[in-house]
């Protein structure tokens, strides 16, 4: 089912990313100076460790600013987790991300997410390599370049994928 899915996403994740270059592309004023006027950089950065734990996370992305209410950009991501003589997690992919802001302090976001998924248990031995999609619909309180607010996974399988609910909070940030 995972295999079906990824190949059925796969596809659409490709045309998006062509299309954001292609739009953002096209977008450039004669003047390379202006099109950078235009580019934020930010994304997301974590960091855990406990007694016999490691958690460590990585997700830059480049957003393109049409104007005052609409972005969009691509991003990194590259996530891995341990747990001594127990488990152990990488997750690395790309991500799409539009943004809409109808007020300044206001954001409402849309992400298609597509991670490749490698686990591995010590404890029973078993290991599975996946590929994950996530669809985010979000909305977030923005201040300067940060936001803080939720967002939620339309293709939320309960029994299925990486993430434990359909509901996340997130705090994005772009200088």
């Amino acid at each position: 089912m995972r295999n079906k899915v990824a190949k059925f996403l796969t596809k659409p994740l490709q045309i998006l990313l062509f299309l954001t270059l292609t739009v953002s592309g096209f977008a450039q004023d004669k003047t390379p100076s202006k099109f950078w006027d235009k580019v934020q950089f930010g994304g997301g950065f974590g960091l855990a460790i406990g007694s016999g734990f490691s958690s460590f996370s990585v997700a830059p992305t480049a957003l393109y600013n049409f104007n005052n209410y609409l972005a969009t950009g691509v991003g990194l991501q590259y996530s891995s987790l341990r747990e001594r003589n127990n488990f152990s997690s990488q997750m690395y992919g790309v991500t799409w991300i539009g943004l809409v802001n109808p007020i300044e302090e206001v954001q409402i976001s849309l992400e298609l997410e597509q991670l490749r998924v490698n686990l591995k248990s010590d404890f029973n031995n078993l290991s599975d390599n996946f590929w994950n999609t996530g669809l985010f619909l979000g909305a977030g309180y923005r201040v300067d370049g940060v936001t803080i607010g939720f967002r939620y996974n339309v293709l939320f399988r309960a029994d299925q994928g990486v993430y434990g609910d359909a509901f996340m909070p997130f705090v994005r940030a772009f200088f």
